[in-house]
């Protein structure tokens, strides 16, 4: 079985190579419209349109010449990525629709707008990738050899890419390729630097407490930014932005920039964070254990979504997975049911309440007394080494 591992570069193109992108960008979102209008239009006529991404690239093809004359300008990479999105996007809603697809309802595709959405397209065939001897550049048809700020050949480690996905942000051009692994060419992880099983708990006021004492804080990067963030969100709010035909005047555009700049330093701020305590947790311990907790469920409480989604436990859990499949660690998932904050690591007993406001963990049995959040790691440690059983609710604890 093939295995896909993705690489992220930031691109450093030209000014005439970042009008060329721009333009591959706007092609792509001008196929992607075009081809929801059209599919709507068979709807309102009560047609029964084939929307899969074959079906669109024939209906291009025999009309992009009347439609769009200046197709050549861009690669037809950038229109066939757009019908793939966009057949993608139509099946999710009739999947949903139709209780084939799980989780939150799908909507219907919205059009792309230019001042909105986000600038990008993909190359799934051609010669595009690396270049032999220039370890820090890109080959992208039609607009030639794209200087890269880091070593993207080392990243890459000679694998195949199948993919490449071009986009940008906060001003600032990225690649995303998509590489080709095998399992079993997976590298091992080295000796581990501690031979006992490890249990995290994850939280609000520290992002992760270890069963064995290790506290990692959380630096509440979101609340940090605050200040900037709304010092800037007022700039933008007095720009015009619906000058210029719809587009935002030259001082709309400056102030969004701003603050999308902003976004992305506090992006950019948790992806490290989370990014470089997963790989430690899995290159460090042999036997990891975690929560498998309702984040969705978390985000309810109006006085705690924005610190749970700043923590991203989601993100937390899902790189968690795939570091520790690739390093030979073994993760357990508890239940989500599992009272491992109210229950005394101890003697056992389980608290009725516990609320968040106590700190501190008292066991009125024992008398033990410690920190709430390291007495419910070594619960979720002592669930997750323990051999199969059932909670109250008749789940798997693991």
């Amino acid at each position: 079985m093939t295995a896909y591992e993705a690489v992220k570069v930031r691109l450093d193109p030209t000014p005439r190579q970042a009008r060329l992108l721009a333009s591959h960008a706007g092609a792509a979102r001008f196929a992607y419209n075009l081809m929801l209008s059209h599919v709507r239009r068979q709807l309102s006529l009560g047609e029964h349109p084939d929307w899969t991404m074959y079906a669109m690239r024939r209906w291009w093809n025999e009309w992009k010449d009347e439609i769009a004359p200046w197709w050549r300008e861009n690669s037809k990479e950038a229109y066939n990525s757009a019908f793939e999105w966009l057949s993608q996007a139509l099946k999710n809603w009739a999947d949903s629709r139709k209780g084939r697809r799980g989780g939150r309802r799908v909507g219907w595709p919205k059009y792309k707008s230019k001042r909105t959405s986000i600038p990008r397209f993909a190359y799934t065939t051609g010669s595009f990738g690396l270049i032999d001897g220039d370890p820090k550049a890109l080959r992208l048809p039609r607009i030639g050899r794209v200087h890269c700020m880091e070593n993207t050949a080392r990243l890459v480690h000679g694998r195949r890419i199948v993919r490449m996905t071009v986009s940008r942000r906060a001003g600032a051009w990225y690649a995303a390729l998509t590489v080709e692994q095998q399992p079993d060419t997976r590298p091992m992880a080295k000796t581990r630097r501690r031979d006992y099983p490890v249990g995290v708990d994850l939280g609000v006021k520290t992002l992760a407490t270890l069963s064995d004492g290790t506290i990692f804080p959380n630096p509440h990067g979101y609340d940090r930014a605050q200040r900037r963030l709304r010092r800037a969100q007022r700039t933008l709010s007095r720009r015009d932005k619906d000058t210029n035909h719809g587009r935002g005047s030259n001082r709309w555009r400056k102030a969004l920039d701003r603050v999308q700049r902003i976004y992305a330093r506090i992006a950019a701020q948790r992806a490290d964070r989370i990014g470089k305590l997963t790989t430690w947790l899995a290159v460090t311990y042999p036997d990891i254990s975690i929560e498998d907790l309702n984040v969705q469920g978390m985000t309810r409480n109006h006085s705690l979504a924005k610190h749970v989604l700043d923590a991203d436990f989601g993100e937390f859990r899902r790189q968690l997975e795939y570091k520790t499949a690739r390093a030979g660690t073994r993760l357990h998932v508890i239940d989500r049911w599992y009272p491992s904050s109210k229950t005394c690591h101890r003697c056992g007993t389980v608290k009725a309440k516990l609320p968040l406001s106590e700190r501190v963990y008292r066991c009125d049995e024992c008398g033990m007394t410690m920190d709430r959040d390291l007495n419910a790691a070594i619960n979720i440690m002592v669930a997750g080494s323990a051999p199969e059983t059932l909670n109250a609710r008749g789940g798997d604890v693991r």
